[in-house]
C-alpha cells in the first residue's frame, strides 16, 4: 500500500494545481465508449467540503466547455487489452473535447469499471494525547487500521474514512476540535487489480497527458445518480455498461461497498448476433430500437425486417417477432440481475434503512428493465439519471453518462481520503489482518 499512498498524494497534488489554473479533463474509460469533458472552474472559488472531514478543497460551481465521446477500442470487460487501439481512442475523445472547449488540457481525472473490485471494512483506534483532537491524532487513527493482506497484484485505490467515534460518541464525521481520550474510526478499502490501474496510468502517459486522479466508475456513477436521501439512508446503484455492471451501496453519504459483475450490455449484444445470425451492429441496432424484456400478445404479432451484409435486400431480407427478440435478451438480463443480488447479498444490503436500488448505465434503458429488476432484487428500482451540471448538452444527460458526469463531480468536491492526511508513513499496512470481515454486518 505504501507505493500507492505516495503516488495518490501526487496525484492529489497534480489535481490541485490543475484546478487551480481553472481546467482539468475528465476521462471516463468504458468498453462500449470513451467519453471526455473539460471543466472550467473558478480559481478564486474554493471552499471547505460541505461534508465529511474537509480535509480537501471544494472548488465549488464548474461548467462543462467541452465534450466529447468515441467508439471504445481495445478494452475488454472494462480493462484495457490493447493498448495501441484505446490510445487512439482516447486521443480522439480528448481532442474532440478540447476543439469545442479551444483549450489544451495537461490532467485528467479518469474512471474505469472491471478491475476485479474487492471491498473491506477496516478499522482502527488510538488514545488521544492532547485531550483534543488534533489533525496528527486523525492520521494516527487512519494508520492504526488493521489493513488485511490484499494479495499479490492488488492494491487500494480507495480508502475513505465513513465515520469516527470519540468515547461515547458513536457516530462523528469530524472530531477535531472535541474531547475525548479514546478515538476510532471505521474505514471503507476498496481494492482492485494493480495491473489494470498501471495499464491506465500509461495509456494517460502515451496520450501526453499527466494522470491527476483515479475513480472507481461505480463510486462515480453513485454520486450522480443518487439523490442525497439515498445516499445518507442507504441505496445501492447498479452501473450496467458495456463490458461490466458496477454495484456500490451507499450509507450515511458514504461508499461502503463496491463489486462488479463482469457481465454487461455487449453481451446481450453478442446474444442477439448470435440468435438472429446478423453482424453486431445490426444487432445493436435491434436492442436499442426494438430490444426489451417484457413480451406481450402484440409481441408475437410485431414483424421486424433485418437486412443482411451483402447489400441485397432482396436476398438478405429477413424478419422477427419481438417476441422473439425479448426472448434472447430477457435470460442474459436475468443473469446480470441474479449475479446482482448475489453481491447485494455478501453487502447485506438487507440490513440498511433504505434499501432503494437505483439503475443506470446504457443497458439500464432497455424496456421493462425497472419491472424486472425489482422482480429478481426484490426492491425498490427506479431508473436513475445523472445531475444535471451546468453546460452539459442535452445529449450527454442519460443514463449512460452517469460515470463521467459524477466523475465531474467528483473533481469539484472530493471526498476526503486516507491519503489527504498526514498518515505516519512507517505505519500504513503494517499491522496484520485482524478485523477483515463483512463492512455492512460489523459497522452497521
Amino acid at each position: 500500500m505504501q507505493s500507492l499512498f505516495e503516488t495518490q498524494k501526487s496525484m492529489r497534488q497534480k489535481r490541485r494545481a490543475a484546478l487551480q489554473r481553472g481546467v482539468v479533463a475528465i476521462l471516463d474509460v468504458g468498453t462500449s465508449k470513451i467519453v471526455c469533458m473539460i471543466l472550467q472552474f473558478d480559481p478564486s472559488v474554493q471552499m471547505d467540503a460541505s461534508s465529511g472531514m474537509g480535509a480537501v478543497a471544494s472548488h465549488g460551481s464548474f461548467r462543462v466547455i467541452g465534450v466529447a465521446k468515441t467508439r471504445s477500442r481495445g478494452v475488454k470487460l472494462g480493462e484495457i487489452s490493447t493498448m495501441e487501439e484505446t490510445e487512439r481512442a482516447v486521443r480522439t475523445a480528448v481532442q474532440g473535447a478540447q476543439k469545442m472547449a479551444n483549450v489544451r488540457v495537461d490532467h485528467v481525472i479518469a474512471c474505469f469499471s472491471g478491475a476485479r473490485p474487492r471491498s473491506y471494512g477496516v478499522a482502527g483506534e488510538v488514545e488521544v494525547e492532547t485531550g483534543s483532537v488534533t489533525d496528527l491524532d486523525i492520521g494516527r487513527v487512519l494508520a492504526s487500521c488493521d489493513t488485511p493482506y490484499f494479495g499479490d497484484g492488488r492494491e487500494a485505490i480507495h480508502a475513505m474514512p465513513v465515520n469516527f467515534a470519540l468515547d461515547q460518541n458513536p457516530s462523528l464525521s469530524d472530531p477535531r476540535g472535541q474531547i475525548g481520550h479514546l478515538l476510532s474510526v471505521d474505514m471503507h478499502l476498496l481494492t482492485i487489480d494493480t495491473r489494470v490501474l498501471q495499464n491506465l496510468m500509461a495509456c494517460v502517459k502515451r496520450c501526453d497527458m499527466e494522470l491527476a486522479g483515479v475513480v472507481s466508475s461505480a463510486y462515480a456513477s453513485a454520486i450522480s445518480a443518487l439523490v442525497e436521501d439515498e445516499q445518507e439512508l442507504g441505496a445501492a446503484c447498479i452501473d450496467i455498461g458495456g463490458g461490466s455492471t458496477s454495484v456500490s451501496v451507499f450509507l450515511r453519504k458514504h461508499m461502503i461497498f463496491a463489486d462488479s459483475v463482469r457481465i454487461g450490455g455487449d453481451h446481450v449484444t453478442s446474444d442477439l448476433s448470435l440468435g438472429l445470425q446478423v453482424p453486431r451492429t445490426t444487432a445493436e441496432r435491434i436492442k436499442c430500437i426494438h430490444g426489451g424484456v417484457v413480451a406481450t400478445s402484440m409481441d408475437d404479432r410485431d414483424m421486424i425486417d433485418v437486412d443482411g451484409q451483402t447489400g441485397d435486400w432482396d436476398h438478405d431480407r429477413r424478419q422477427f417477432t419481438r417476441s422473439e427478440i425479448i426472448g434472447i435478451i430477457r435470460p442474459r438480463v436475468e443473469e446480470i440481475l441474479e449475479e446482482v443480488a448475489h453481491k447485494l447479498q455478501a453487502a447485506r444490503f438487507d440490513t440498511l434503512p433504505g434499501q432503494r436500488i437505483v439503475l443506470t448505465g446504457g443497458a439500464s434503458q432497455i424496456p421493462g428493465m425497472e419491472g424486472l429488476a425489482s422482480r429478481i432484487l426484490g426492491q425498490q428500482v427506479r431508473l436513475g439519471r445523472p445531475l444535471r451540471v451546468h453546460g452539459l448538452p442535452q445529449a450527454a444527460t442519460g443514463p449512460d453518462y452517469a460515470a463521467p458526469v459524477g466523475l465531474a463531480l467528483y473533481a469539484a468536491h472530493p471526498q476526503d481520503e486516507c491519503w489527504d492526511f498526514n498518515v505516519p508513513a512507517q505505519r500504513i499496512g503494517a499491522k496484520p489482518m485482524k478485523r477483515a470481515m463483512q463492512w455492512v454486518k460489523e459497522n452497521w
